[in-house]
């Protein structure tokens, strides 16, 4: 009788140790999944993780939520592939400011646009194509507008959407400052063009609604940086540092720096695909 009580309590011994074991897993699929390079951020690797892993059920709002740790001094970075890399220069921006950054996106997506399964930003929000981070982030930063531009989107389409976007965002976090960065381009009379029309357009849709935005709509050629691009859209290495460092006195202009710490933890990711050439 001894043996098989013992027998019992070893195998519920085991089992509750398996069940630890697979909540500790989990987390570091979802750690090793958003990455976690070196603040120097030198072509850091990182690997796409899924709206359906590494995801808790938040039995408030009976949404699939990430669990990110501190999430008090992280930033969830709305984006297109201009953010999608790990060392794209909205994250490094970010980081430099003070920040981790979670990012939530995909290459050509768009207030508008949507890329295969991924929906546009307010799609994809809506329907669980982003595993949104739980709690309660330090900032919210959305960026893009470059896709919408190449694909023609309308501005009454673009303001509507971006609208309905902050919309749902100030719900879901009510409290966290709001911020927004418009798209990269040449600028007014430097074949900016639709990028450039994109990019104004944005910035009044957060001067409607109160958000700090920063204006990107001419930086290539305001900072000598058309020699920095990759292709026609995107930066090579050189370029996305540069942009970041800019990026970074601009977020500190606006007052939405935060302070790093020591033990300040680089970038996060939760990417639902890869991001297409020529596509932001």
């Amino acid at each position: 009788m001894r043996n098989a009580l013992a027998a019992v309590a070893w195998n519920r011994r085991r089992t509750a140790a398996g069940a630890v074991a697979v909540i500790a897993v989990t987390g570091a699929i979802f750690l090793s999944g958003c990455a976690l390079p070196a603040p120097s951020v030198e072509g850091p690797a990182f690997v796409s993780a899924g709206a359906a892993a590494s995801g808790v059920l938040n039995p408030g709002n009976g949404r699939l939520e990430a669990v990110v740790p501190e999430i008090g001094r992280t930033v969830l970075l709305i984006g297109d592939s201009q953010s999608e890399p790990a060392d794209g220069w909205p994250r490094l921006g970010l980081a430099a400011a003070g920040y981790r950054v979670y990012f939530c996106g995909r290459g050509g997506t768009g207030f508008v646009t949507s890329k295969g399964a991924t929906g546009n930003y307010i799609d994809a929000l809506l329907r669980g194509d982003w595993l949104l981070p739980a709690g309660t982030p330090a900032l919210i930063v959305v960026q893009g507008g470059g896709n919408d531009a190449t694909s023609g989107a309308s501005d009454s389409a673009i303001v509507a959407n971006a609208e309905r976007l902050i919309g749902e965002l100030q719900r879901r976090y009510p409290g966290t400052r709001l911020a927004m960065i418009g798209t990269l381009a040449r600028g007014e009379g430097h074949g900016g063009g639709r990028r450039s029309e994109v990019d104004a357009l944005l910035g009044s849709v957060a001067a409607a609604h109160g958000l700090p935005f920063v204006s990107v709509g001419d930086w290539l050629t305001k900072y000598g940086l058309v020699k920095d691009l990759a292709d026609s859209v995107h930066m090579n290495p050189g370029g996305r540092r540069a942009l970041g460092t800019l990026l970074e006195g601009h977020l500190r202009e606006l007052g939405l720096e935060r302070k790093p710490t020591a033990d300040a933890d680089p970038l996060l990711d939760a990417r639902t695909g890869d991001a297409g050439l020529g596509q932001d």
